[in-house]
């Protein structure tokens, strides 16, 4: 999530549910291939096109998808789709992955050496283009009210968005995969790699909410554990654990040791550990859990899914917006 990086981001507030995504069977997913090549031959569109889908006969309100870091508007070619499928009208910000290279110009200011970097005005790029995508949103809308889908770093630009330009036309924030929360200071070796970003959305940003008018939902996933690059994730070989059965008790001694971690575990715990201060932690390879959720929004782990669409399957590798994990949070947006 380095700045000057393009590839480096009514219920109870404190539930968390975790679900593993289904899949499609065959009639489902040939139906959906048809369908989405259909749709995708009626609009005319091209690879490099940018992307807006509406359905006219839609009553729901109107999507705005917020790539993240690194990705560009096509990367979310298929969930437009498959969202417009549900009947949601979908605008996705038209962002290039070169884009990404104007964040270099925060290298230019004081306040990222120092780490206190603000979103403004390095990030006004993206804002503009949200802007942009907001405003064909609200054509669709009519009126109406628009759901933001934020991949990645796009949720919290999205909250950075909602500060500055207002959200009264806003009643759903839907975040894949987002980094939330600032990196812990005085860890040994992470580094602040968004240079003081996220600690002024922590500050500066509306704390979420699950409100009737505003709903924050934060979705978070489980697809691999991070480990340490040195030691073990668990210390707690030859701890004696208490059992009762039928009236006996048994003491069981836990002398066996821990498999051993495998390399990807430790290369995707150090990312872990950057993010959120922690290598031996669940994520989606990426973001680790904790770092994607928020208090007071409805938080949400989906088990065996991967951060990005750029490397994904939907069979053996689903990301966010794979057919069967779209279909575990599109009520959402239905409601």
């Amino acid at each position: 999530m380095s700045l000057a990086l393009p590839w480096l981001q009514m219920a109870p507030p404190s539930l968390t549910l975790q679900t593993r995504p289904t899949k499609l069977d065959t009639k489902s997913r040939h139906s959906f291939s048809c369908f989405c090549s259909a749709a995708v031959s009626e609009a005319g569109l091209q690879p490099s096109s940018a992307i807006q889908f509406s359905s006219n006969s839609s009553t729901y309100r109107p999507a705005v998808i917020l790539p993240g870091l690194g990705n560009n508007t096509n990367d979310y070619e298929k969930l437009a789709l498959i969202l417009d499928g549900y009947g949601v009208p979908t605008v996705v910000v038209k962002v290039s992955r070169i884009d990404w290279l104007r964040n270099a110009a925060g290298l230019l200011d004081p306040n990222y050496w120092r780490g206190t970097l603000r979103p403004r005005p390095v990030l006004d790029w993206y804002f503009k283009k949200l802007d942009e995508a907001v405003s064909e949103a609200n054509e669709l809308a009519q009126g109406g009210a628009l759901s933001f889908i934020g991949h990645s770093a796009g949720g919290w630009l999205a909250r950075v968005y909602m500060k500055e330009f207002g959200f009264s036309n806003i009643s759903l924030l839907l975040t894949l995969g987002t980094p939330h929360l600032p990196q812990p200071k005085g860890v040994p070796g992470v580094i602040d790699q968004t240079r003081g970003l996220l600690y002024y959305v922590e500050k500066n940003c509306p704390k979420a909410v699950y409100t009737p008018e505003l709903k924050y939902v934060c979705i978070a996933g489980r697809y691999i554990e991070g480990a340490r690059f040195f030691g073990s994730n668990d210390d707690s070989s030859g701890m004696a654990v208490s059992i009762d059965h039928e009236n006996s008790e048994i003491a069981v001694v836990n002398t066996s040791k821990p498999p051993a971690a495998t390399w990807r575990a430790r290369f995707v715990g150090q990312g872990y550990k950057q993010v959120c201060g922690q290598a031996d932690s669940w994520g989606d390879g990426v973001v680790p859990e904790l770092s994607a959720h928020l208090e007071g929004a409805l938080n949400i782990s989906l088990e065996g899914v991967y951060h990005s669409p750029v490397g994904s399957d939907d069979e053996s590798r689903p990301w966010y917006g794979s057919p069967g994990v779209v279909k575990q949070w599109i009520h959402y947006l239905l409601h």
